[in-house]
């Protein structure tokens, strides 16, 4: 009986996520299984951190195994857990909290489902320098990545300077990494970039890059997966670059997400069908 099946209770901590595919995904994933997973949306912005230390305490309270966790607060729940895996500390951002044995414990799959995700682009690419536009919770996760799949250099632009600044200190003994004054500094002599931003989620319709710096020698990946296509995207398929949509991050993320809070290695294709489900139903709901 479906009843009898193993349970886990798992979430999304964040604003805005009301489009995520993650709970489709998690849930299809468990099904495929023969386990029942129920994926909790807990939309929450403007948390400040006692506000965000109440949240998590809440889910150490309801039996939750753990919950994703996005923008605003991949940064902010850092200091307040338990533990945090060597990569997560490295990165100083989590996307993962796991719960274990009454400790909260930070994890970043962000940075492992990225690195998987774009391999096949870095060695088409013969490993040159890469642009990042971004340093926050996902761009800090992204540029470690990179750093793990051996690219040559990263320059880094963030709108705020100093992230950008910090970013690339961290990554002083991995890759040789570099802030960037604007997004055209950064693209020079770039083989591929990438949005580390939420420009280009929906409402939102802008595009990090304008169209004139794109050329059909450079690959563009986004992370941003609402829309799928973002107007970078369709500016850069125009173009005749080399492309990843936010589509691969949010699977492979979501499978080593899932495998954290569950012990259970996911089915890949179980999650991509789920995820392409999601977004048939959008663009149907949408035409």
């Amino acid at each position: 009986m479906t009843e009898d099946r193993p349970k886990f209770l798992t979430g999304l901590i964040g604003a805005p996520i009301a489009q995520s595919a993650s709970p489709a995904m998690h849930e299809r994933a468990a099904d495929a299984l023969g386990v029942r997973c129920h994926y909790q949306l807990i939309e929450v912005a403007g948390l400040d951190r006692a506000g965000l230390r109440a949240l998590l305490d809440g889910v150490k309270s309801f039996g939750f195994a753990g919950v994703n966790v996005t923008f605003p607060y991949k940064e902010a729940v850092v200091p307040l857990l338990d533990g945090l895996s060597g990569s997560a500390r490295v990165i100083g951002a989590v996307n993962t909290v796991v719960v274990r044995d009454g400790s909260l414990i930070g994890y970043n799959t962000d940075a492992t489902g990225f690195e998987r995700a774009v391999a096949r682009l870095v060695a088409a690419s013969h490993r040159g320098p890469v642009a990042l536009i971004g340093a926050g919770g996902v761009g800090k996760a992204i540029a470690f990545a990179l750093a793990s799949l051996g690219v040559t250099g990263l320059a880094i632009f963030d709108s705020d300077r100093a992230k950008a600044a910090q970013l690339a200190a961290q990554l002083q003994g991995r890759l040789a990494a570099r802030d960037g004054t604007d997004v055209e500094d950064v693209l020079k002599d770039a083989v591929g970039v990438i949005n580390a931003t939420p420009i280009g989620m929906l409402p939102d319709r802008g595009s990090p890059i304008p169209d004139a710096l794109l050329h059909r020698d450079l690959w563009v990946a986004d992370a941003v997966y609402t829309p799928l296509w973002t107007p970078l995207l369709l500016a850069a398929k125009a173009k005749g670059c080399e492309l990843m949509t936010g589509r691969e991050l949010a699977i492979h993320q979501a499978a080593d997400a899932f495998e954290l809070f569950t012990g259970l290695k996911p089915s890949i294709s179980a999650l991509g069908k789920a995820f392409d489900a999601v977004m048939a139903r959008r663009y149907s709901m949408t035409a």
